[in-house]
């Protein structure tokens, strides 16, 4: 009697076993975690590391527009969704990355407020610029509205080693950025052509976010950052607050009386604290971006 219980309850725990993997499937397909949610919510978006366009890993330092662009759309076409956060922590990245993240707030029509952490400067700026509020607190470091292209010389520690090249190239801006000689004269004209090209988009659009002249934020983009507190007298920010306190605003903004429901559409997920975090190397997965034989791409930060 004893064995025969023991299988029945064994074959208990199989069926329920089956039953939840079963249930959990199809909770999935009629809608995610999105089922069953509020229709008054609050969808909180993170902006975590370097800005990066590219189908990378998430949770290992960078911050793809990729990602960050569906969760924006996602929200936008989500009728239960009132107004957006989205909460920013980055030192800046590539102008690309900022302009598809910035293309893609221009697009929607709720409420969108920045609460920037510890660091939201440069491109992460770029991107904050265009929201309804910008929400820091006094110690944040903001700012460094500016453009930078790094290029690197080697050519002495080639010599040194014995190292020559032979390079054949169709024009005369080919191998432009070669660690193996410095930029001629004629490079370094182009270069910063191109640098004060986007510098000049950069500019208009913290101005045209802003509300501000383009004077004004020329006065201020001379690539230095600012704490929270002098980037408030700048113009540059809104108001003081933690994440909190910039859903309420956020909630306030889309219309939402009492307390919101808040979703959080890319918040880091048990595989991203094991396998992701600031500490991995990611250099092997945005090669393309930290070993372009053009010297580092065109980057703000």
């Amino acid at each position: 009697m004893r064995g025969s219980f023991r299988k029945t309850a064994a074959y208990l725990v199989l069926v329920l076993f089956l039953f939840l993997i079963i249930a959990g499937s199809f909770y999935i397909i009629i809608g995610g975690d999105s089922f069953g949610k509020s229709g008054n919510r609050v969808e909180v978006i993170y902006v975590q590391g370097v800005m990066l366009t590219g189908n990378l890993p998430s949770g290992l330092g960078i911050a793809t527009s990729e990602e960050i662009t569906k969760s924006l759309t996602d929200a936008s076409e989500d009728e239960g969704v009132k107004a957006i956060v989205m909460r920013i922590n980055s030192g800046g990245g590539s102008p690309a990355a900022a302009e598809e993240i910035v293309s893609a707030m221009e697009k929607i029509d709720k409420p969108i407020v920045v609460s920037m952490g510890d660091v939201a400067a440069s491109a992460a700026y770029y991107i904050s610029a265009p929201a309804d509020r910008i929400i820091a607190n006094p110690d944040t470091i903001t700012g460094s509205i500016g453009v930078i292209w790094v290029f690197q010389n080697r050519s002495a520690f080639y010599e040194e080693e014995g190292s020559s090249f032979y390079i054949s190239k169709s024009g005369e801006f080919k191998d432009m950025g070669g660690d193996w000689r410095g930029l001629s004269d004629d490079e370094k004209r182009y270069v910063d052509q191109v640098v004060s090209e986007v510098y000049g988009r950069f500019v208009k659009a913290v101005a045209d976010g802003r509300n501000l002249s383009l004077g004004q934020v020329k006065d201020m983009a001379d690539g230095r950052v600012y704490t929270g507190a002098k980037a408030k007298e700048l113009g540059l920010v809104d108001e003081f607050g933690s994440l909190d306190y910039a859903i309420e605003v956020a909630a306030r903004l889309g219309g939402i009386e009492g307390k919101p429901t808040v979703t959080y559409s890319n918040k880091p997920s048990l595989s991203r604290l094991l396998f992701g975090g600031e500490k991995n190397d990611i250099s092997g997965f945005a090669s393309y971006y930290y070993d372009s034989p053009y010297g580092r791409l065109l980057s703000i930060s």
